[in-house]
């Protein structure tokens, strides 16, 4: 206080548990730090340390809060560490999702709406639609039935699950409708036990799995909001699993092949496995936690998996396994979870008739593959830098007049393509060169160039963006070509 350092003074009062460390010069300086350090400032290689940027930042990322002047820097043991550091930072930032996403027209955050909302437009809602499209699709023949539900609800469903009491600072504040309180939802948990508790179950309806695309609302800091990693508003890809005790092993096998299944589509086959057991504060008997935990254990030797065992890291409702995918930078996201639940049954008093005809309480099992849409749709920008495989490209075809003289045949040609699926659209109105050079500056995969000789041949002459010429094609061999590759999830 003597010194007048109030942001120090506020840390310290946040530090209730942990040992207090601080680092001191002599008399001369001293803060609040917890390391670790180097002995003197003559052990840090000089040639190896770069000064990165100063930015404004609120204090703890709170716009109610002062601003203060923030400096970044790196350290490294070695110039050729620092080399490699600095290509690293150019190409991640070659691949902003933000830059990128601007630069492709795929979505906006729009500052009028207010931040951390995502508006997509045309070409990023094909990419989200047929990403939706394929989930359901899977979901379908692993035996998910798929559910739509509310994006408000009564407070009193809050109380229940415990969220108004454990996850108020997430939510958003209460609107009143007709004089009771209703709330926007954080999470789908919920909604998806009331339609489970729409009926009584017998022990031969399990395993029941459901699955919803539930667009929920968690309040978050304008500080903290980042594209589409960090927002208000996003959509899980959320499921359920009500199953026996026996059935646990089973369906977490299931679902790590599915989430196996959906990653390797999008090119993610390297990841980080984490299995989470019981922390010191839980529900539920020390049993259950052993079978569960066991399941789980036996299901990722199953699918050989190799996974670490994070002890006591688990939720207080049952253990998980979390999953990191690696994208082409190396860099891992948190992706996939499975979480065993024995909370929300007890709260919700959610029952089935066993073989005895008596009531027993049914394991839930949480489980998302890609988490936030908006957020894995980010982490994809990245990690394709914006040049989608054909499949998931929102343009897979231009069609590309040397003259407007064949706008006409490049017309028909488009249409041919898009009766059959294929996403093509025509450009002109420029010279060909820039034509061919805006479409690539696009990402578009595939140019189809029509000149006076491809138009009386009914034909098309195919420029690939990575393959470069591909020769002339009649219409129905570039047709059947491109739903082959597209079928295949490969490249023309």
């Amino acid at each position: 206080m003597a010194i007048n350092e109030p942001y120090k003074m506020e840390i310290l009062d946040s530090i209730k548990e942990d040992p207090i460390t601080i680092y001191h010069i002599g008399n001369e300086w001293w803060d609040l730090c917890a390391g670790p350090h180097v002995e003197t400032t003559g052990k840090i290689n000089k040639k190896a340390v770069e000064l990165e940027s100063v930015a404004g930042a609120y204090w703890r990322g709170d716009e109610t809060k002062p601003m203060l002047q923030r400096i970044y820097g790196t350290a490294w043991e070695n110039e050729e560490q620092l080399r490699a550091y600095l290509h690293f930072k150019e190409e991640a930032k070659r691949r902003d999702h933000r830059r990128i996403g601007q630069d492709l027209d795929l979505f906006s955050i729009q500052e009028e709406a207010g931040g951390g909302l995502v508006f997509w437009h045309p070409k990023g809602a094909i990419i989200r639609h047929i990403i939706e499209d394929s989930w359901r699709k899977m979901h379908i023949e692993h035996g998910y039935d798929l559910l739509y539900t509310p994006h408000v609800a009564r407070v009193d469903l809050w109380k229940i699950s415990g969220h108004l009491d454990f996850y108020k600072e997430n939510m958003y504040d209460q609107m009143e409708i007709e004089d009771e309180p209703y709330q926007l939802r954080p999470m789908n948990c919920p909604y998806h036990i009331l339609v489970y508790k729409r009926k009584l179950h017998s022990y031969r309806d399990f395993p029941i799995r459901v699955a919803e695309l539930g667009t929920v609302y968690r309040y978050e800091l304008s500080g903290s909001l980042h594209g589409l990693f960090r927002v208000r508003g996003f959509t899980q890809d959320d499921a359920h699993i009500f199953c026996l005790e026996d059935q646990i092993k089973d369906e977490i096998r299931g679902v790590l092949d599915l989430t196996e299944e959906i990653l390797f589509q999008f090119g993610f086959s390297k990841y980080e496995v984490n299995l989470s057991t019981k922390p010191e504060k839980a529900v539920g008997g020390d049993d259950i936690w052993e079978k569960a935990t066991i399941a789980l254990k036996d299901a990722l030797d199953d699918k050989g998996w190799s996974y670490q065992i994070d002890e006591g890291g688990g939720a207080f409702y049952g253990p998980k396994i979390d999953l990191k995918i690696e994208d082409a930078l190396g860099r891992k996201w948190q992706c996939s979870t499975i979480q065993v639940d024995f909370n929300l049954p007890n709260r919700f008093d959610i029952t089935y008739v066993d073989s005895n005809s008596e009531k027993r309480r049914p394991i839930m099992i949480h489980r998302a593959v890609l988490g936030s849409l908006e957020r894995f749709l980010g982490v994809l920008i990245e990690h394709y830098a914006g040049d989608f495989p054909l499949w998931l490209t929102p343009i897979q075809a231009r069609i590309l007049p040397v003259t407007d003289t064949q706008l006409g045949y490049c017309k028909e040609v488009s249409s041919k393509l898009k009766a059959n699926g294929i996403r093509a659209e025509v450009c002109h109105g420029e010279r060909l060169p820039k034509l061919i050079r805006n479409a690539e500056k696009q990402k578009i995969p595939l140019m189809a160039v029509v000149g006076p000789k491809e138009v009386e041949t009914h034909s098309v002459t195919v420029r690939s963006r990575f393959g470069g010429e591909l020769g002339t094609m009649k219409i129905d061999e570039f047709n059947s070509s491109m739903e082959q590759a597209i079928k295949n999830r490969s490249s023309l």
